[in-house]
């Protein structure tokens, strides 16, 4: 599934050619996804302003004029692309790596433009929200801080692992705590903090909630492990491409993800392979403490 760099990827490059523009028709090509489409969607959007794009968690968000929301999540296969319109003497070319049977939505912009959702598996989805009704909608009533945003910090990381015994690497999962956060980057994060992702949570903090050194790397190691990851244009493991076409290439800068029993980058000690929660995780048996 695209972890928070991937989606913050999409959104950046949706967000130069949506933003400002209007949805002049939306094609919806089959009744669902992994749910439902809202009725009367393509009917509901037509006609709307796009004034921004924004992300929460996973999730993108394109703030529309009127009173609805529209919440897109890409599920494990899902892409958009964009698609301008073509010269009289040019001609078009199916896009590399697409099949275009699973286009199934079709976003034609005001500027000509079209934005193209292609989803294989179609377990992503789209949904219009009240904006009223946003912070207590289930979707989004429980998810945690931004891991980029500047509250996000040591204290932060500490207030959240105080008092919970359960492995750092399941607490960093848990949305409900840290929005966005995945396998892969928690993986990479805690590489470079130097901490064992078997760690109890609780002893990033204090007794008295202050933050221990640890969290202060740990935090510092998240933020910078996602930064990289978005300027890289995250990680192209499966299905991710940019909007553009193009792959990631943060995988290429993995140092223990996928790297069971080579050598640590760090150490020389052997990278190790341990399923938590049902999750493969990886670590450096060395310098992961």
């Amino acid at each position: 599934m695209p972890e928070l760099p991937e989606v913050e990827t999409v959104r950046r490059g949706l967000e130069r050619v949506m933003t400002g523009t209007r949805l002049m028709a939306i094609e919806q090509r089959r009744a669902d996804l992994r749910f439902p489409f809202p009725d009367r969607f393509a009917e509901r959007l037509a006609g709307r302003r796009i004034a921004g794009l924004r992300r929460r968690a996973k999730y993108l968000l394109a703030d529309l004029n009127g009173s609805e929301l529209l919440v897109m999540h890409l599920g494990m296969s899902g892409s958009f692309r964009i698609e301008k319109p073509l010269e009289a003497s040019e001609t078009a070319l199916a896009p590399f790596g697409k099949n275009l049977l699973h286009d199934h939505v079709a976003f034609k912009l005001s500027t000509g433009t079209s934005i193209i959702y292609n989803d294989p598996r179609r377990f992503g989805f789209m949904q219009l929200i009240p904006y009223a009704e946003f912070a207590d909608h289930p979707l989004f009533k429980d998810i945690g801080i931004e891991p980029l945003e500047p509250e996000f910090g040591g204290t932060a990381l500490a207030r959240i692992c105080a008092g919970r015994k359960a492995p750092l690497k399941t607490v960093l999962l848990d949305q409900r705590l840290i929005a966005g956060l995945g396998n892969i980057y928690v993986c990479e994060a805690l590489h470079r903090a130097g901490l064992s992702p078997r760690r109890s949570a609780a002893s990033l903090a204090h007794h008295d909630g202050r933050p221990s050194p640890r969290a202060l790397r740990l935090a510092a190691a998240i933020r910078e492990v996602l930064e990289e990851a978005v300027a890289a244009g995250g990680s192209s493991l499966r299905d991710h491409r940019q909007v553009d076409g193009a792959l990631g290439y943060f995988q290429h800068h993995f140092r223990v993800y996928g790297h069971n029993d080579e050598p640590c980058p760090q150490c020389g000690a052997r990278v190790r392979r341990i399923t938590q929660s049902g999750r493969a995780t990886f670590y450096c048996s060395g310098c992961q403490r």
